[in-house]
């Protein structure tokens, strides 16, 4: 059977999947070209999270205190009917509006992902404003090139240099980083921390935390005054170059040399050697989530028009129209939308009276973890949780209902990374139910009747593939399709690429990227990135392969008496954990590392309890999870 992996992964590989005497087995699809055959650690790892004991099968009601974990078994029939009552008396009570449905990428399969919002907004209700992933980035690239989606990573076969500008792509896009290896392309990575894919590049240039917009800008200033840059391309495809060449101009770079921490010596290299090989850019999703973060991607999306690219960026990938599944035709008002990182906020003030979770863990996900779950304790709030496992989030609900996993439903995945579509086809059946299977439940308690409540999974699916002229016999034989690219244009006001930016000047910003300082009332940053055998929260009550750690410059650490393996207290005004310290030079003087979002209900902590709820304002409230300072001290005696 056909299967793809559904997490929230650049990669969505395609798998070949059978039951043998009664175990999952897993494989890499060798005839998709990006999945090429192999899974990661973590696709590697899927039965064991398939077959874990730990799957919930019941549905729960909470009889105890909210995150107390008590709760009693009950029937399907009357949690739904719980669920269904609650739902009619708050909105006839409060409004259709205090209802939010917080849902994210923790299963992209198309219907799973968007058939339980049809029933949403059928009743009207608030839905999120997502800003936890790749926000402001996705507003700076729309005000360069009018979108965030780049180049189908397939065309790096005619490239020469890939820069992996804020990526840690060996551990969160490792089919994208041996592709890039396949068809021999030189591999740059610019990061603050020396990851995994630093040491296996071929150029690695260490900045600075924020100073990324600086070493952009530096770089583009050395093409332009070095006439490395493609003059006919410039000429005719971008919008305001003698403004933009004119303000790097007043830019010092013995000024970014400092700030960056890189000498002129290499900032000169690095622009030489991507203008000669017309290099092409990765940008990760890590470094902006800060503060800088909207103003670095704007810096950054520059250089590759620079050097004669269209679209010279790898960042977003839409390929299909997926809105039919969402199904926002039946509302009969436009949606509230509330902030995703506001959460806490909207809880506080009332104005969340229920909250349908599925498909995320904000209990574990989310910035501010004290602040969120202090108004979840605090709030009258109705919270129901549809998930796999009985997760932090889970323990804070009033009902719990039981999921199944990709392996026992029919689906269909795009990517964010690449152009296939792939086939999710059924091959076993353990526990739990279909998101949409649930939706249907809900919809029949409530008395609705409207036909596109109970639309099948099948029928779902080959209207989006009708929607968007790829044939559903095709992929029911390849197991994926690849999704033919339409000919691009610029959405700017312009019309072309902006170096000066009107959009930008619209929300209030300056047309060219500007470097921001910011700092925090503690003296160490914190970055807080993923770790490779979790995808946020995922898989660490199952692999349970954490790496709790708090890592830190041996300068740093000997500076507070702090020696390898010491019980330490990381803390700033949002929280406080404790952990053990692993000294490193992988990671700069003035930078300390927590890997994100491990299971509390396991752990004790996780790093979100020290992450800001800050947001980007002026780049669509997107997370500014690394604009967090904290101190650290070690704990005598333990």
């Amino acid at each position: 059977m056909f299967s793809v992996c559904t997490r929230d992964c650049y990669d969505t590989c395609s798998m070949v999947s059978e039951l043998r005497d009664g175990r999952l087995r897993v494989r890499g699809n060798p005839e998709h070209p990006i999945t090429a055959g192999f899974l990661c650690p973590k696709g590697a790892l899927l039965p064991k999270w398939f077959h874990s004991r730990d799957r919930l099968r019941k549905p729960l009601i909470r009889t105890g205190e909210r995150g107390s974990g008590d709760f009693h078994e009950t029937s399907w029939e009357e949690a739904v009917n719980l669920v269904a009552e609650k739902l009619r008396e708050i909105i006839e009570k409060h409004g259709s509006e205090s209802v939010l449905v917080y849902q994210y990428a923790g299963d992209r399969g198309v219907v799973n992902y968007a058939f339980p919002l049809r029933l949403f907004h059928y009743l009207n209700t608030a839905i999120l404003d997502y800003g936890i992933c790749d926000r402001a980035g996705q507003e700076a690239l729309k005000d360069v090139y009018g979108t965030a989606v780049g180049l189908d990573p397939e065309e790096l076969k005619n490239q020469k240099l890939i820069v992996y500008w804020g990526i840690n792509a060996f551990w969160t896009n490792l089919h994208g980083f041996m592709l890039a290896r396949r068809y021999g392309l030189e591999i740059w990575t610019v990061d603050v921390v020396r990851t995994e894919t630093v040491k296996r590049s071929d150029k690695f240039f260490q900045v600075k935390p924020d100073t990324d917009v600086l070493f952009a800008l530096g770089v583009a200033k050395i093409i332009i005054e070095e006439g490395l840059y493609e003059e006919a391309f410039v000429r005719e495809n971008v919008h305001g170059f003698e403004e933009f060449r004119n303000y790097v101009k007043t830019l010092s770079l013995d000024y970014v040399s400092n700030e960056t921490g890189l000498s002129v010596e290499t900032i000169e290299i690095f622009a030489r050697e991507f203008a000669e090989k017309r290099g092409v850019i990765h940008i990760g999703y890590g470094f902006q989530r800060s503060l800088a973060g909207g103003e670095a991607v704007r810096a950054i999306a520059i250089l590759p028009a620079l050097v004669g690219h269209r679209f010279g960026f790898i960042y977003d990938m839409k390929t299909i129209d997926k809105s039919y599944a969402e199904g926002t035709f039946l509302r009969a008002k436009p949606a509230k939308r509330i902030p995703q990182m506001k959460l806490a906020e909207y809880i506080e003030n009332g104005e969340i009276k229920f909250l349908y979770v599925y498909n995320s863990n904000p209990l574990a996900s989310l910035p501010n973890q004290n602040k969120l779950r202090k108004a979840l304790e605090e709030s009258d709030v109705f919270v129901v949780t549809h998930d796999l496992f009985l997760t932090d989030t889970a323990l804070y609900s009033d009902v719990v209902l039981p999921a199944n996993t990709f392996f026992e439903r029919l689906d269909i995945v795009d990517s964010y990374y690449h152009r296939y579509v792939a086939l999710n086809e059924p091959v076993a059946k353990l526990y739990g139910k279909r998101n949409s299977e649930v939706t249907r439940l809900l919809a029949r308690a409530l008395g609705i009747e409207n036909p596109y409540l109970y639309e099948s999974e099948e029928e779902v699916i080959r209207k989006v593939l009708e929607l968007n002229g790829l044939s559903w016999g095709e992929l029911k034989a390849k197991g994926f399709v690849k999704v033919p690219e339409r000919p691009r244009k610029w959405e700017t006001p312009s019309g072309k690429i902006e170096f000066f930016s009107q959009r930008a000047v619209e929300r209030g910003l300056s047309p060219f990227p500007k470097y921001l300082k910011f700092r925090g009332m503690y003296p160490l940053r914190l970055l807080t990135p993923t770790y490779r055998m979790t995808i946020t929260s995922q898989y660490h009550n199952t692999y349970r392969l954490i790496d709790p750690r708090l890592y830190i410059n041996p300068a740093d650490a000997k500076n507070r008496g702090i020696g390898n393996g010491d019980t330490v207290e990381v803390f700033n005004d949002y929280g406080r954990i404790k952990t053990r310290a692993k000294l490193s030079e992988n990671v700069p003087r003035g930078v300390v590392l927590l890997y994100k979002a491990f299971w509390v209900k396991l752990l004790g902590w996780n790093a979100n309890f020290l992450t800001t709820d800050e947001t980007i304002e002026n780049y669509g409230d997107g997370s500014a999870y690394h604009s967090t300072w904290v101190e650290v001290k070690k704990l005598n005696g333990e």
